[in-house]
């Protein structure tokens, strides 16, 4: 699979996302963090979108454990192997144990997961299928999460599953082999 929009270097990126791309490039341990590469050809909306997405993670309110069990979830569903292996990585940094990643690619029905983790994982599910929560999906998610949250699983959820889409129709290509 070719990408279908080349990484770019400084004159695509210009200078402030080139140093970015770099810094990220080198926190990621690899020689090329090509979504950020591509990406970062937008300038302006390239720094926007970084704000934002560093607002779900790792800025969020949804503790880390439980963001990367999303995310990790999202890239299952979507088969996005670039967000699964950077997110298995940042995973394992906030406590997701080869044996959670397991449960999570299994899926909600998983045996070992607490009702709060059970709500979340089946949550993910329903909204990256179906677009909505049903009311017993809100209404199990709701007994964990306050409003404030609730809208954050939201955002983060759509956040991941746009993020699948625009890797694999750009065809980025993985940073790991």
């Amino acid at each position: 699979m070719t990408a279908r929009i080349p990484p770019g270097r400084l004159k695509e990126l210009g200078p402030v996302n080139w140093v970015l791309w770099r810094i990220i490039s080198r926190v990621a341990g690899v020689p090329d963090a090509h979504l950020f590469s591509t990406v970062g050809r937008t300038r302006g909306l390239f720094r926007a979108w970084l704000q934002y997405s560093g607002k779900l993670m790792p800025g969020g309110q949804i503790s880390r454990y439980e963001t990367e069990l999303i995310i990790l979830r999202v890239a299952h569903l979507r088969k996005c192997g670039y967000e699964m292996d950077h997110h298995v990585r940042l995973g394992r940094r906030a406590g997701v144990t080869p044996a959670h990643l397991e449960q999570v690619l299994e899926g909600p029905a998983a045996e070992g997961w607490d009702a709060r983790r059970r709500a979340i994982l089946t949550a993910v599910d329903q909204l990256v299928t179906t677009d909505n929560l049903d009311d017993a999906a809100w209404s199990a998610l709701s007994t964990h999460f306050d409003d404030r949250r609730m809208i954050e699983f939201c955002f983060l959820v759509t956040q991941y599953d746009a993020l699948a889409t625009t890797i694999g129709t750009l065809r980025i290509e993985r940073d790991y082999s």
